[in-house]
């Protein structure tokens, strides 16, 4: 094991507090959120069961960073939206989506900046009170 990786090994967690695995060294049964994600599960209310650390060499965040771990036996699968609640999502996205001066649907979420659609931005003031 590279110096680096060793730095970071500590499954007991007596130097970092929870136990903490190297870049691809965790145990399989711990898995991230994203990993949960695509197996169609949540944290379920548990908390973080251990971390990961690696040095990064990102331009403009150098220094350690951390994925926290969630163990998949107390995993509980997603819950899924009732009807009601899809109904109501997609009336909020249909609102964010419609122009308030031109009244149309732009097909794409208005910038909030702007608070129009780009066609009724780029109008000029004049020729919105003429039409």
């Amino acid at each position: 094991m590279s110096r680096i990786r060793a730095r970071f090994w500590d499954p007991a967690g007596k130097r970092y507090g929870i136990p903490t695995y190297p870049w691809r060294m965790g145990p399989a049964h711990l898995l991230t959120r994203r990993q949960l994600t695509a197996r169609g599960l949540r944290p379920g209310g548990q908390g973080v069961q251990a971390q990961i650390l690696w040095a990064s060499r990102r331009h403009g965040a150098p220094g350690v960073r951390a994925a926290y771990l969630y163990d998949v036996r107390f995993a509980l699968p997603k819950r899924t939206a009732t009807p009601a609640q899809r109904e109501a999502l997609a009336k909020a996205n249909a609102a964010r989506r419609t122009c308030p001066d031109c009244r149309r649907d732009a097909g794409y979420v208005l910038p909030r900046h702007l608070g129009t659609c780009l066609d009724c931005a780029q109008t000029p003031t004049d020729l919105k009170e003429v039409a």
